[in-house]
């Protein structure tokens, strides 16, 4: 059973600060369930084009709003309290946060943990 609680992982090594909020990371590559879990926050205004050629992404949003544009079609879903959406094609897309966005956010497969989001917005494969 792992068992961690968020006050005990603020600020350590896999807590990413990034210009566009804070990304707190779970469960990593190292917990070897297969899958990566965070808890992510974007700050209101924020804005980041992402394509996760390397991993499927699914979002759960927990607070906040915001807009999603798939850059393929155009097509731009409203981000709200409640919606899921699911990276499953290896979306390139578009995150707007209008306000501070929640995002509790699945990434398979697992994260080492200490990924940046490369000049594409994808997060390499780090063996």
């Amino acid at each position: 059973m792992i068992v961690k609680y968020k006050e005990d992982m603020v600020g350590g090594a896999n807590h990413r600060q990034v210009a566009t909020g804070s990304s707190l990371r779970f469960l990593t590559r190292a917990d070897g369930v297969g899958f990566t879990l965070t808890d992510t926050n974007l700050n209101a205004g924020s804005e980041a084009v992402l394509h996760y050629k390397n991993h499927i992404e699914a979002n759960y949003v927990l607070e906040g709003e915001g807009e999603l544009e798939d850059m393929a079609t155009g097509k731009i879903h409203p981000v709200r309290a409640g919606m899921m959406y699911t990276l499953d094609k290896h979306d390139r897309h578009r995150l707007k946060a209008k306000t501070a966005l929640r995002i509790i956010c699945v990434f398979t497969p697992a994260l080492v943990g200490s990924e940046i989001h490369d000049k594409d917005g994808s997060y390499p494969i780090i063996k």
